[in-house]
């Protein structure tokens, strides 16, 4: 009868095989659309360099350029604008389907539309959040990115020699291929562990990012963030300048970053702002607004959160390389890559053994 550690062994050694091998292609797909994505930004101003050297206009000429972006055809599809700012000095409209608008934040004219299945950065955010499936997809998402992270901590078990001979054991072969490849994929996994564990650990929480928060905000038995306080639809026009000017005065040294529009069901405006300090570049603080009389009705300072409020609210911003520098983006990118080299070198270890078996 074979004892029980060395089933449980086999067991899983069987698990990280079979899992690498189906999964771990997903997973380093994901991955490898996130390295990219991580120069979404200056890919995108690269590509579209007439829309940021546009000049950037002044308050309330944004809120006249607004309402005529409002007053168009296309903006019965948006659930929000983020503001002009100097990096891109233009209004960048997102519609419910995932499509996004840009319009010139002096006149509202319409400059650009993405379309969300034809725009190659679009496509691939859509892939790296959604599998292009849209919540289904980011369940699936959660449960691979939770066997990613099976995959890292089942690997180090089963390699882990002791404490004594771990350095020897992370020696490159160069043959025979079996050994090659086993110490390619034992070695890269080791020494990448860390980085592997806070991008793949931080991108599991983007699946669960409700749940992650509501159960970091309790462990340091905090209260949930306000949500938006909910006022009766607006039927008229909004006064799009009293609205800025009152978030702009409700929040005086942060920084106006983006705008949710009042929805059918009520009139309240969202208003993202960032103050100093935030990581996220949208900023987590929040300015609440009644669209029918341009007054606060209330709000979220991040900088004022506790612990679990700031913990959950750094998990993005680490994951999407916003802090840091360009030194993290670089070691971020890098790590992006790791799981299709891992995918790699385990399958052509698998496939040398299986070769060397009569």
């Amino acid at each position: 009868m074979t004892p029980r550690p060395r089933r449980f062994r086999s067991t899983l050694k069987t698990l990280h095989l079979w899992l690498g091998l189906s999964l771990g292609l997903l997973l380093a797909l994901v991955t490898l659309s996130g390295s990219v994505l991580l120069w979404e930004q200056p890919l995108f101003a690269a590509g579209h360099p007439e829309l940021a050297s546009r000049p950037l206009p002044d308050l309330a000429t944004q809120a006249r350029s607004l309402e005529t972006v409002l007053a168009s055809k296309e903006a019965k599809g948006l659930r929000g604008l983020s503001l002009p700012d100097a990096e891109l000095p233009v209004w960048e409209a997102q519609a419910r389907g995932g499509d996004r608008f840009y319009f010139d934040a002096t006149t509202g004219e319409k400059l650009l539309v993405r379309h969300k299945s034809g725009d190659g950065l679009l496509t691939l955010l859509d892939w790296h959040t959604h599998l292009l499936t849209g919540e289904v997809g980011e369940t699936v998402l959660g449960v691979v990115a939770i066997t990613g992270l099976f995959m890292l901590f089942s690997g180090v078990w089963l390699y882990w020699p002791g404490r004594s001979r771990a350095l020897k054991h992370l020696k490159p072969h160069a043959n025979p291929p079996v050994l090659r490849w086993a110490s390619f994929h034992r070695a890269v996994g080791v020494v990448a562990l860390p980085l592997l564990i806070v991008m793949i650990g931080t991108g599991t929480t983007m699946a669960y990012r409700g749940a992650v928060r509501n159960g970091l905000t309790a462990a340091f038995g905090e209260k949930a963030p306000a949500k938006p306080p909910k006022t009766a639809p607006v039927d008229g026009p909004v006064d799009w300048a009293a609205v800025l000017t009152a978030a702009q005065a409700a929040a005086p040294d942060a920084e106006m970053t983006r705008l949710t529009l009042p929805g059918k069901d009520t009139g309240t405006i969202t208003v993202r702002v960032r103050h100093a300090g935030e990581w996220n570049l949208a900023g987590r603080s929040m300015v609440f607004i009644d669209g029918h009389d341009a007054k606060v009705i209330g709000g979220v300072d991040a900088t004022k959160l506790g612990t679990g409020g700031r913990l959950s609210d750094a998990l993005f911003p680490i994951h999407s390389a916003a802090v840091g520098g360009v030194a993290w983006r670089v070691v971020a990118c890098f790590t992006g890559l790791l799981p299709s080299f891992l995918l790699v070198t385990g399958f052509l270890f698998w496939r040398a053994r299986t070769r060397r078996r009569p």
